[in-house]
């Protein structure tokens, strides 16, 4: 079977290295040139465990390739996905442009039967729109070329993608006719040898399940990170409380790690589309605007446990931020916490060095000259006032103690994500803040 998967983003290059992998005949459009360019040498323009290898493997067995043309991709395929970027409007809503764009190209540019799958994160209705855009692209031609319609949402976690794709725990598909449920079931059936399922549906149901997927993991982090802070106000311990509610086997365990918020491409983009879709019908998720309220606080929050330490005063104080990205594993900057902190320690007068052990390039152009990029999580701690734990890297795990509490001002530690065993730091000298505890960890309170 050919394939065309048009975007080179995120979801389009994982989608199509993957299918690729399993024996699919893969094209992969884009109409950015350098990008394309950089992909025909190999380049990838993301950072995910496992992908370079898989796309380089294809390329040279010939199953994956890359074009600008899309003209000349679509002649004998059979499916072609529309993976573009579908960024927020001012208004929370997903701007669906380039979706449209690409339905209305290949509208123009079909010379037989194909299903046109929305890969895109897009709100419920957008199939109607992309069956419009390419019936009319077919009405300008005055062709009559039958095509079906499809959504197959992605349910990749960045860092993770490469075996998502490969291992789903799900693929959810939404087609309105046999012949498309057959054609995909047909793409996806190496995948089900395993006994991966795949759920059919109507199309809106299956747009709908992808903003309902991600809004409900928002709804765990932020419920997560507000019973932190409320454990660090009664005196409970919240890596306690998690490990007492996680082992109901109604709730689980995961996405239960309180930490300083949620970021990334997904889950701010869709929460804040998911609830401009109920405002459009006239319905408030008054649930999911509590989600997104929390979760803004909450980038603020490690920085509040700084200032009160200080009282107040940060001003030419130096901090070292260990992790970047808005997750270990992953390169993305997009709506990271570490952006927050680090803007409010600088307009507190602070000065700011970080290391990233992936991130560093793409945090530039958000950071610029603002802080100091060290080469390594040691030299970024040197004569600082603090460490600031943000991103829960492995590298960040197991740090050599001994060694940062000569390199420090003082043997100071603010822990983002609760990876670090208090009552050990402690013993190693070191006064310890986390995520759910109002005051700090020292010999003092461990005596109480």
């Amino acid at each position: 079977m050919k394939v065309v998967i048009v975007g080179t983003g995120y979801v389009g290059l994982v989608t199509g290295a993957c299918l690729a992998e399993v024996g699919t005949d893969v094209i992969c459009a884009d109409v950015d040139a350098g990008k394309i360019a950089r992909l025909q040498r190999g380049e990838l323009p993301i950072y995910e465990p496992g992908l370079q290898e898989i796309v380089m493997r294809n390329q040279q067995s010939g199953r994956l390739s890359f074009t600008t043309d899309l003209a000349s991709a679509l002649p004998g395929a059979e499916v072609v996905f529309i993976a573009v970027g579908t960024p927020p409007g001012e208004d929370g809503s997903a701007d669906l442009q380039y979706v449209l764009q690409v339905a209305y190209q290949v509208g123009a540019l079909m010379t037989n039967y194909l299903v046109v799958v929305t890969k895109s994160t897009v709100p419920v209705g957008t199939a109607v729109r992309v069956n419009r855009a390419v019936k009319e692209s077919l009405s300008a031609r005055q062709l009559i070329i039958d095509y079906d319609i499809a959504s197959n949402p992605e349910f990749l976690k960045e860092g993770a993608a490469v075996n998502d794709f490969l291992k789903p725990d799900r693929i959810v598909v939404g087609v309105n006719t046999a012949r498309a449920r057959q054609t995909l079931e047909q793409l996806y059936r190496p995948f089900l040898l395993n006994g991966h399922p795949i759920l059919f549906m109507d199309i809106a149901s299956a747009e709908m399940t992808k903003y309902a997927a991600n809004a409900m993991l928002a709804t765990r982090i932020s419920y997560m990170n507000d019973i932190a802070n409320l454990c660090g106000l009664v005196g409970a311990d919240i890596n306690q409380v998690r490990k007492g509610i996680g082992s109901d086997p109604r709730i689980g365990k995961h996405f239960l790690y309180p930490g300083m918020g949620y970021g990334g491409s997904c889950f701010p983009k869709d929460v804040k589309a998911l609830v401009q879709t109920g405002r459009e019908y006239g319905y408030q998720l008054r649930i999911l605007d509590a989600v997104e309220a929390v979760n803004e606080d909450q980038k603020k929050v490690l920085f509040g446990k700084v200032l009160r330490h200080f009282d107040g005063d940060l001003k030419d104080k130096k901090f070292t931020v260990w992790g970047l990205s808005f997750k270990p594993n992953t390169d993305d900057m997009r709506e990271a916490p570490s952006l927050v902190l680090i803007r409010c320690l600088l307009d507190a007068g602070a000065t700011v060095s970080v290391y990233d052990p992936v991130a560093m390039k793409e945090a530039l152009p958000y950071l610029g000259s603002s802080v100091t990029f060290a080469d390594d999580m040691y030299s970024a701690a040197e004569n600082a006032a603090a460490i600031l734990l943000v991103t829960e890297w492995n590298t960040f795990r197991m740090p050599d103690w001994q060694r940062l509490h000569g390199l420090l001002q003082t043997p100071l530690l603010f822990d983002g994500r609760n990876i670090y065993d208090d009552v050990q730091l402690v013993k190693q000298g070191f006064t310890y803040y986390g995520i759910g505890n109002a005051a700090a960890t020292t010999v003092n309170a461990l005596m109480q």
